[in-house]
């Protein structure tokens, strides 16, 4: 056990107490549990993939991607009609446990116990397993038991399939075995963890809308100070431009290819040149709205062929990359870190001219709410919104003098400091409040703590 787990139960043990008696259960993994508890496996007491009903294959039923699985909740994606999904896709009724089956989504705990389905039947992804609680077990108490981390530990180290989409086994599920009280305890512990869980849900939530309100806040920042300028008292003129609205008076209103050396992408079919080294391969994955920062996670390297047209993709310090497909108008300013590199077809190259003397400056008129209106409004492509360069070269720009270009960069540049850090300390709020949660599920399941005696009204009077 490290350290930061004997603080999780060390914090447990002095608001919780033990039970009165333990047992070596003769499981390495389960170690010591409560006398009186029993050892049982899942498919003594539930039912794995339980067969499909004979069912009026003309009405609705609720139905629900695998992405769409989260701990504690489902989200219905649609109703669709049952003969539509009766064949090929996993089947679920009221009170049936949910679980992904497939990295990434099981290893974050996407778990969920279905609840008001239409006609009270549900169909949903292949990858998603189904778990029908027996009479023996109550099916909330498994559905925590399952959370577990020695349950999650045995089973992702069980995962086969390659690459980035393994499955756990479905014998890894139903030979699981746990230690369990009588039905009447298992249900005081699932009422127990019910109401904590739920307490801690409200607070993660609060954070999360917190930091939901500061990144909008962010935005609203950046696009006020690269169309309204930091003068309050600077007169205004209507900038001829529906989504610009009104910009300071001395500022001119400019295309993009009037602001660049200019302006290309990468070339087609590089995957092909992937390699351990070489120069750095810049693709979309590498930027975000978040920041004007590249992002170097998941870089690839490319050593493509001598005298490649791609020379003409090659970084430069400050000059813009912009997606150009996917989330249109991610932008970042290059910076050492990338520079030499090559882009992706993805990606747009920009190369500022000398009108443009501050980079970050530009690079947040891209991210700004009017950028991405006019972005929004050329992309094409029906489900799979794309730019052309020639949509960056028409991006219209609410265009200062420079000597603001550089004021209202370093402003954005510190205020979006002071908004990191706030995000920063409600993600920490987050990650400390989900791994309560964690803990008290593991320590109320495996019988580190005794909940016999609790009761809601007692604990909310202490």
């Amino acid at each position: 056990m490290n350290s930061l787990d004997r603080n999780k139960e060390s914090t447990l043990n002095r608001k919780y107490v033990a039970y009165p008696e333990y047992k070596d259960s003769g499981v390495e993994w389960l170690g010591d549990v409560p006398e009186h508890w029993l050892l049982t496996r899942v498919k003594y007491v539930a039912e794995l993939t339980p067969k499909k009903p004979v069912v009026d294959r003309t009405l609705d039923c609720s139905f629900i991607p695998m992405e769409k699985l989260k701990t504690d909740s489902i989200i219905l994606d649609e109703n669709k009609k049952i003969d539509a999904v009766y064949d090929g896709y996993t089947y679920f009724a009221d009170g049936d446990i949910l679980m992904a089956k497939v990295t990434p989504c099981f290893e974050n705990k996407n778990i969920a116990i279905a609840t008001g389905l239409t006609n009270q039947i549900g169909f949903g992804s292949s990858e998603i397993y189904t778990i029908r609680a027996g009479v023996s077990v109550d099916n909330r108490f498994l559905f925590y038991r399952l959370q577990e981390d020695g349950f999650m530990d045995l089973a992702t180290g069980a995962m086969t399939g390659a690459g980035g989409l393994k499955r756990v086994p479905s014998d890894t599920v139903t030979n699981y075995t746990y230690a369990s009280p009588v039905l009447e305890e298992q249900t005081q512990i699932a009422n127990f963890l019910d109401h904590e869980t739920a307490k801690i849900d409200t607070l993660i939530d609060k954070q999360q809308q917190l930091i939901k309100l500061l990144k909008e806040k962010r935005q609203a920042v950046i696009s006020h100070a690269v169309t309204k300028g930091l003068n309050p008292q600077a007169p205004m003129k209507d900038s001829g431009v529906e989504w610009l609205g009104e910009v300071p008076e001395h500022w001119e209103i400019k295309k993009n290819k009037y602001l660049q050396d200019f302006i290309t992408s990468g070339s087609r079919g590089w995957a092909g040149y992937y390699s351990d080294e070489g120069q750095l391969f810049f693709r979309i994955t590498n930027l975000t709205r978040d920041t004007i920062e590249p992002k170097l996670e998941s870089i690839k390297n490319v050593q493509p062929p001598l005298g490649s047209e791609g020379e003409r993709s090659r970084i430069n310090n400050g000059d813009l990359l912009v997606s150009i497909t996917a989330d249109l108008g991610s932008v970042c300013v290059a910076d050492e870190s990338i520079s030499g590199g090559y882009v992706s077809q993805h990606v747009s190259l920009c190369r500022p001219n000398k009108s443009v003397v501050n980079s970050r400056w530009l690079a947040y008129f891209i991210l700004s709410d009017a950028s991405k209106e006019q972005l929004l409004g050329a992309g094409y492509g029906g489900t799979k919104i794309q730019l052309s360069l020639e949509d960056i070269r028409e991006l219209v720009v609410a265009f200062p003098p420079e000597v603001e270009q550089t004021q209202i960069a370093s402003f954005i540049d510190s205020k979006l400091h002071q908004f990191k850090l706030l995000v920063n300390k409600a993600d920490e709020q987050v990650l400390l409040l989900q791994e309560r949660r964690t803990a008290l599920i593991s320590a109320t399941v495996t019988g580190k703590i005794d909940v016999r005696d609790w009761n809601a009204s007692k604990m909310e009077a202490i």
